[in-house]
């Protein structure tokens, strides 16, 4: 670790921020005892959106025409740059806030209220942008699609985990919902007039893993039945699979995909069925701009925390921010707050512990700090902005389009 300490203004920073600790953990453990799913967050949204305008932002909800995302904005002294903090918010079925979504929304809040609360004056507009429904629906893919990331000269927001990280990256991702069309018949006393929409799903699984030996490592296979059937006795006339498909990039995305798609639509003519899919929202792999990433690090460091570099391999997920860094220089970091794994009921009871708090309280701080840094060092962003404006250059000449 880089011997730092932290500057007299960031002291002022985390001591705004731990000054509203009671106040954010409450917010934190309402949040996590009202778990809400993707698009029904409408508790959660109108807590932290409240928090906000209270403090004297400008609150608008409904923002892209999502019930439950919002923005909140406050402008010290113009003429700065604007900066996005990010927050999320829904939950996952059947475990709650088991990524912690209590805690990321909290913490993206109490940073924007840090930087009012310690410097009125500070040269730049901060945005709070409230994106619902990471966890699969894609709140962000939406916002950008109306353009809601379009005039920020970056963006962030810090997610808690077992390991702190500022470098690890994100796999794009689609998903696609099978339908199988057959035809119900009696089980016992007339088979041969049934077609089982439960064999094509069935024969599909098979199908998609006898693909997987002749995919890279970086992709990622895996699906659901969310509907077998209705009675053992009756051919089952319908049936359904929601699969998930990750890559590195898109367009190796693309080919993985049209292969699945191949295996899925075989599989049911096999058997004599029908087959339908629908596709879901693609979430983008995640650009992480360096250069803002070694901002966030040295923060952290200056506080004690110590950083680790991203394991080599495995370890990687999707989210839909991977679409706000095609538009804009971005950051997802990582704190530590526990042992667990996400997406895990033992995360669950960890997001609601005092090693949960204190992990939020912790991400609150470095994303004030680093977006500070960002307001009154106008060569940092420049080189943040010039990363970002390289890459796009090399994403050109490579002919990679944004999607």
């Amino acid at each position: 670790m880089n011997k730092q300490v932290l500057s007299a203004n960031k002291q002022l920073i985390a001591s705004a921020v731990d000054t509203r600790k009671d106040e954010l953990r409450e917010l934190a453990l309402n949040i996590h005892a009202h778990p809400e799913l993707g698009y029904q967050e409408f508790k959660a949204s109108t807590w932290l959106s409240d928090c906000l305008e209270k403090d004297g932002f400008i609150v608008e909800r409904g923002t892209a025409g999502l019930e439950t995302a919002f923005s909140a904005v406050w402008e010290g002294k113009p003429g700065g740059p604007t900066l996005g903090i990010l927050a999320e918010y829904d939950a996952l079925p059947g475990l709650g806030h088991a990524c912690g979504h209590n805690l990321i929304g909290t913490s993206s809040v109490g940073a924007a209220l840090a930087l009012k609360d310690a410097f009125p004056e500070l040269p730049a507009k901060i945005q709070v942008l409230g994106t619902p429904a990471e966890e699969g629906l894609g709140g962000k893919v939406i916002m950008c699609e109306e353009g809601v990331f379009d005039d920020l000269d970056a963006a962030m927001m810090c997610h808690p985990k077992n390991q702190t990280m500022v470098l690890r990256g994100g796999l794009a991702r689609v998903s696609a919902t099978f339908k199988f069309f057959g035809k119900e018949s009696h089980a016992a006393s007339a088979p041969e007039k049934g077609i089982s929409a439960l064999d094509a799903v069935i024969q599909s699984f098979h199908a998609i893993n006898s693909l997987r030996q002749f995919f890279t490592d970086d992709v990622r296979i895996h699906g659901v039945i969310t509907k077998g059937g209705d009675a053992a006795n009756i051919v089952p006339g319908y049936s359904e699979a929601q699969f998930l498909i990750r890559s590195n990039t898109r367009t190796m995305l693309e080919e993985v995909k049209e292969k699945v798609y191949a295996a899925v639509r075989q599989s049911a003519a096999s058997v004599g069925a029908k087959c339908e899919i629908d596709e879901h929202l693609v979430y983008a792999e995640r650009n992480t701009n360096v250069s803002l990433a070694m901002l966030f690090k040295e923060n952290l460091e200056a506080m004690g925390i110590a950083v680790h570099a991203p394991p080599a391999q495995g370890g990687i997920g999707s989210s839909d921010i991977g679409n706000v860094s095609q538009i804009v220089p971005t950051i997802h970091p990582y704190v530590k707050i526990g042992e667990a794994t996400n997406h895990t009921h033992e995360f669950t009871e960890e997001t609601k512990s005092e090693g949960g708090i204190a992990g939020m309280i912790q991400a609150a701080k470095a994303l004030a700090m680093t977006a500070y840094d960002l307001s009154v060092q106008p060569e940092a962003l420049q080189q943040v902005k010039d990363e970002f404006k390289k890459w796009e250059e090399e994403k050109n000449d490579k002919g990679v389009v944004n999607q």
